[in-house]
């Protein structure tokens, strides 16, 4: 008997030791499943391949032989040497890849250094050529750093050619002033400009004013690159720094193909076929990007690559009283029979979920109806702050100096008008994009229909307020109301109900002189010499009367072919006054903040910060150029010489070749003198030195005896106009000019 109780107990015991080695290789199992699936998971190129070089990882579609990219595509079959990660067969190390259509790579940078003598000493162009991605305009940004420096990035998107530059100036004060934290690069030092999107390649092209020889002792270098934002902070040790510098981080965007996923997915080397998989469009690059679907993460180029997320990992998914459930792409909160889930309440009773509805129902009844109420109280309110909000600007931007100087002037509404905000509102369809003329760095201009006498307008809405001299804001207004010239866009009114002054002008229908003279066969006919010469002679006399017809004389300070509109009998109007400033009469100069376009702007001005009427005429010189060569301002296109106008023009003049470099639709039997006296004159508006220039008054005058030597040429009799007889008198009437409203003007300081 107790060998049979023996028996049985030892056989109990013999059960439970197999169910427990059964209960620990199951265990393995689950284990050695659960590693492996983890690692599939974890793999980011194809089996048997390399899924990193060096220290960057490289994922599929990406890969270091033919066999490990994408079809063997040349944009994925990466260059692994000795531990680093080149661009296919280029020079560019590649630094981090993401499947979200991003590779990070280290770029040159471009240098321009001088010696002490001003000679040139080294001159590196940074130059990028991608045929299979695009320089990434959301996360790089163009960067130019020096005292004496002008910096310029020209690509291609497809076939159209993108120049974008900035300039840098500083001197020994500025210097001294930096500091070891990041500075802000608005010019002064370190300038920086957004790239346009679609960029297959660029050249980054370094110049100086003065070859460094005022700054040489603290920044003998120009120095230029693409970089990705946030890589580069400027400060008081940058030009060390990048003197040491040979390239630095920037990013590329790439995509599959050249295709849309529509297109894309009729195709049989279609690349998103995986499980749980999704197509998108590339950001700035041509073709598509997989992705994997919301729940899911992996590589979504592999096969399988995209794998669910586990959400009940996180402890705190689901309510203490609830258990979580994975689900494929998602999760659930299971909760014990008799209750259900609210996201905030966990599990509850449903009984006590009833009462609870009904005590919600009525709560959201009573909240529905104090919501209402409020709703009205909020909407009369906020009424009566916009109407307060109305008056304040009114009175802030100076409306009642200006009516009280209006009805003691006893100007009629016909040519001057405060305009309320609803009206400018309605004549603009509440400023909608599609009623924009164009925009700079002072406001954007709309195009206007005026709801009381359908009369079409420009309304400019400025980038800045008056708040801070709106006594000057209001003498000045007064004074461009009386002006009416017909050379200059009249001012007809403005809104001072807003946060910042809006101003209504005539509008002007047959585009600027820029569109004229430069994209000729493109709905734009080609100008004669006798236009030409008229044009210059009517902006001269435009500009005369800013600089000694006014009350007080206005320096335009953004002298170009692009500020000067043409109606449809092609009669000069000078617009865009935003950079304008007043000079007191008893000064002859200013010290500002540097302004203007590129390629217009005053040497001297540049250099010293001094502005003077000279400086509108080495503009108007520039303007000149243009009308008679025909050539842009601007242009990397030409040889190194000649891609500044200016410079290109005056050195020509020297060497007798002004004939080589004329516009041919301007040459004509017999007009051969004329020419060479307009170019003259233009040679004399470039002078470096402001005081050899010539006065806008004396180029307005010399003009108008060219033309009409012309015109008597051409046996027309219309030689005494009335550019002439103003131009002869001692007081001319005034003349119209744009106002800046920035408030600037109140603060800046003056020299004598």
């Amino acid at each position: 008997m107790k060998s049979k109780q023996f028996l049985t107990h030892f056989i109990s015991l013999v059960g439970i030791y197999i169910s427990i080695l059964i209960a620990a290789a199951l265990a393995a199992a689950a284990a050695t499943t659960t590693t492996i699936v983890e690692s599939s998971h974890k793999s980011i190129s194809l089996p048997n391949c390399s899924d990193h070089c060096g220290g960057v990882k490289v994922p599929y579609p990406f890969g270091i032989t033919p066999e490990c990219s994408l079809n063997g595509n040349r944009k994925f079959y990466l260059n692994c040497t000795q531990s680093s990660l080149y661009l296919n067969s280029s020079n560019l190390q590649v630094t981090n890849i993401s499947l979200d259509g991003e590779v990070s790579v280290m770029n040159f940078i471009g240098r321009d250094c001088y010696n002490k003598k001003g000679v040139r000493e080294e001159h590196i162009q940074s130059q990028l050529s991608l045929a299979n991605y695009n320089v990434s305009s959301a996360r790089n940004t163009f960067i130019a750093v020096g005292c004496d420096t002008y910096s310029t990035v020209e690509g291609y998107r497809g076939k159209e050619n993108y120049v974008i530059g900035c300039v840098s100036s500083c001197n020994d004060i500025d210097y001294e002033s930096f500091t070891s934290d990041h500075q802000s690069c608005l010019g002064v030092g370190c300038c920086q400009i957004s790239i346009p999107s679609g960029l297959k390649n660029m050249t980054i092209s370094l110049s100086s004013y003065n070859n460094h020889t005022f700054v040489h002792d603290f920044n003998p270098c120009s120095y230029a690159f693409v970089v990705e934002q946030g890589k580069f902070k400027f400060s008081n040790t940058s030009f060390q720094e990048l003197n040491r510098t040979e390239k630095l981080p920037a990013v590329l965007n790439w995509g599959i193909g050249k295709e849309s996923c529509d297109e894309a997915k009729k195709r049989a080397n279609y690349t998103c076929k995986g499980n749980n998989v999704t197509c998108v469009a590339a950001s700035n690059a041509a073709g598509y990007l997989c992705q994997c679907l919301p729940g899911y993460e992996g590589n979504p180029y592999l096969p399988d690559g995209c794998h669910d997320i586990d959400e009940c990992k996180d402890p705190n998914r689901c309510a203490k009283n609830s258990q979580c459930h994975n689900l494929p792409g998602n999760w659930t909160c299971i909760c014990p029979k008799g209750y259900h889930y609210g996201n905030e309440t966990g599990c509850s009773n449903s009984n006590q979920s009833q009462r609870l509805v009904l005590l919600l129902c009525i709560a959201m009844g009573v909240s529905i109806a104090l919501l209402i109420v409020i709703s009205l109280t909020c909407w009369g309110m906020k009424k009566r702050k916009i109407i307060k909000l109305k008056k304040q600007f009114f009175e802030q931007n100076g409306g009642l100096m200006l009516q009280q100087q209006l009805s003691s002037r006893r100007q009629s509404l016909e040519t001057t008008k405060i305009f309320s905000a609803e009206e400018l509102k309605r004549a603009t369809d509440n400023f909608h994009e599609s009623r924009v003329l164009g925009q700079g760095g002072y406001g954007i201009v709309y195009k206007g229909v005026l709801p009381s006498n359908n009369m079409v307008v420009a309304i400019k809405k400025s980038k800045f307020g008056a708040e801070t001299c709106n006594e000057q804001f209001v003498n000045e207004v007064i004074v461009l109301m009386q002006i009416n010239h017909r050379n200059v866009v009249k001012l007809l009114g403005c809104c001072l109900e807003t946060e910042v002054p809006l101003l209504v002008y005539e509008y002007i229908e047959n585009g600027t002189l820029l569109e004229h003279i430069h994209n000729k066969g493109q709905g734009r006919s080609s100008l004669s010499w006798e236009v030409r010469l008229r044009i210059a002679t009517e902006t001269a006399s435009a500009l005369a009367y800013l600089h000694s017809a006014t009350s007080t004389p206005i320096i335009h300070r953004d002298v170009k072919a692009g500020n000067i509109l043409l109606d449809k009998y092609y009669t000069a109007k000078v617009s865009d006054f935003g950079a304008s400033r007043l000079i007191p009469l008893d000064q002859n100069q200013l010290t500002t903040v540097v302004q203007g376009t590129f390629g217009y702007l005053d040497p001297e001005y540049m250099h010293t910060s001094q502005l003077t009427e000279k400086s509108d005429v080495y503009s108007f010189g520039v303007v000149l150029a243009e009308l008679l060569t025909g050539r842009r301002v601007m242009s990397l296109d030409r040889p190194e010489n000649e891609r500044n106008l200016a410079l290109f023009f005056v050195s020509s003049m020297k060497e007798d070749r002004l004939f080589q470099i004329l516009d041919d639709d301007i040459i004509i039997e017999g007009n051969t003198e004329a020419l060479k006296n307009v170019a003259n004159l233009a040679k004399r508006c470039l002078r470096i030195k402001s005081e050899e220039r010539p006065s806008m008054k004396e180029i307005a005058m010399e003009l108008e005896g060219q033309r009409a030597m012309e015109m008597h040429q051409w046996g027309t009799r219309d030689v005494g106009s009335e550019e002439t007889e103003y131009l002869l008198t001692e007081d001319p009437p005034s003349d119209l000019y744009s106002i800046d409203i920035s408030g600037q003007m109140c603060s800046q300081q003056m020299t004598s």
